[in-house]
Formats: structure tokens, C-alpha cells, sequence
């Protein structure tokens, strides 16, 4: 019954309603007899539903983090950690900002790490826009909390995108010394993120985290629910497809 009640009530909250208010539409189409315009406004509606089920977006995104799966024994110098947005003056533990949900999970597995292999972390990440925070700074404060050494941590503050991320960080690798880096970010956005740091001529070892979506897949009516988050999910695999493309291509 409670699984009921969840498919149901996706269906009177957006997005469901708006499918299913078009789909009334098409209909009404259809018995004015404007039977083509129907068929294509109900057939565009049934893809854009598609693209808002779990069903379809736990697939794809799945495929997108499939792409590399962290090491069992990982051997590196350094750790980079990518920034992915942070909050400037929300209430924190030890002071004020902090890290979005993305840049938190990756954080986890970054000092997870650091603490295993005793290297030092790259932090990189800095304010991208005028209400966001400086994400290495805050990311920093928080490593420190959680008992990293100040001298084992390095922020890079200046980049606002994946491409400054791999330049900046590779500038500080190289006048370190540091050769073999650990490259912590979200699953979907590692494959890109590697395709960066190739361009800047570093061959990163790939540890991915913050996952969206579980490797075994069962189906449940529920996942054919329409929902906001299926939606970003797909939404974020596109773009990091077309991403990708301008960065291979055109940069």
C-alpha cells in the first residue's frame, strides 16, 4: 500500500500532472480529429515521461559511471579533489559555509583515503559565483575537522570550472614534484574530468565517488513513477556528454 500510494501521488504532483493534463490534451486532439497532431504531441509527451522515470535514468546514468571503478589497492603521491559547489554562510560545526551534497560525498572518500596512504589532498575549487563559497577554502576547514594535517592539505582556489580544475592543479603538482595523482570526483563526471587532465599531459589514477545510482538494477512499478530527480539525473548525463564533446573537439 505505501508503494501504491507513492506511484500515485507522483501522478498529482509536478511533473505527473503537467504529463498527464498534455496527455488530455492529445486526446482532445484526437476526437476533433486532428488525429496526426495528436499522435505527435502524445508521443512527445511519452518520451519527455520517459526521461522522468527512474527506469530510464538509473541506466543511463549507470552507463556514465560505469566508466571507471576505483582500485582495489591505489598508489599515488597526491590526491585531487574536485570541487562541485558549496554554500558561503550556512551554519557549519566549526564556522560558516558549507560543501554541496556532490563535493560532501567526494570529500568522504577523499580523506578516507588520505588517511589510508598519507598523502597530501589537492582541494580544487573556487568561487564560481558572487552567493556561492570558495569551495577548497571551506572543503579545507572541514579536512581539518576531521583530523587531516594543515601541512597535508593544498587549495587551489581559483578555478570555476573542470578545465581550471586540471590546469591549476597540474601547475601545483608540477612545482611540488608530485607525479601520480589520485583523481577523487562524482562517478558521472570522472570520465571528463580525466579527458582534462590528459589534455594538461597528466595521467591521473581515477577513484570515483558520490555514485547516483546502484550497479544492480530490479524493476519496481514505482521506477516508472515521474519524478524531478530522474530528470536532473538525465539532464546531467547530457550534459556532460556535450561537455565532453567541446572539450575533446573544440578546446
Amino acid at each position: 500500500m505505501v508503494y501504491l500510494l507513492k506511484f500515485g501521488a507522483a501522478w498529482v504532483l509536478p511533473p505527473g500532472i503537467f504529463f498527464l493534463g498534455l496527455w488530455y490534451v492529445a486526446w482532445c486532439l484526437y476526437k476533433r480529429r486532428e488525429k496526426r497532431l495528436a499522435g505527435m504531441l502524445a508521443a512527445l509527451v511519452f518520451v519527455f515521461y520517459l526521461c522522468c522515470t527512474s527506469l530510464v535514468s538509473e541506466r543511463i546514468m549507470g552507463a556514465l559511471e560505469g566508466a571507471y571503478v576505483p582500485p582495489e589497492n591505489p598508489q599515488g603521491d597526491v590526491i585531487i579533489m574536485l570541487g562541485g559547489g558549496a554554500f558561503p554562510d550556512t551554519p557549519d560545526v566549526s564556522g560558516r559555509g558549507t560543501l554541496c551534497s556532490s563535493p560532501a560525498n567526494r570529500l568522504l572518500t577523499a580523506v578516507r583515503l588520505q588517511r589510508k596512504l598519507d598523502v597530501p589532498i589537492i582541494l580544487s575549487g573556487g568561487q564560481v559565483y558572487s552567493d556561492s563559497g570558495p569551495e577548497a577554502v571551506i572543503a579545507k576547514r572541514i579536512l581539518m575537522d576531521l583530523g587531516v594535517p594543515e601541512d597535508k592539505i593544498i587549495v587551489e582556489g581559483k578555478s570555476i570550472n573542470t578545465i581550471q580544475n586540471a590546469k591549476f592543479s597540474t601547475e601545483i603538482m608540477r612545482e611540488r614534484g608530485l607525479q601520480k595523482p589520485i583523481l577523487v570526483t562524482s562517478a558521472f563526471h570522472m570520465r571528463r574530468s580525466v579527458l582534462n587532465f590528459a589534455k594538461n599531459g597528466v595521467e591521473v589514477i581515477a577513484y570515483p565517488a558520490d555514485y547516483r545510482t546502484n550497479r544492480r538494477h530490479d524493476f519496481h512499478y514505482n521506477k516508472l513513477k515521474p519524478s524531478v530527480g530522474a530528470l536532473d539525473d538525465n539532464v546531467t548525463v547530457l550534459q556532460e556528454i556535450l561537455r565532453a564533446m567541446v572539450t575533446r573537439y573544440l578546446e
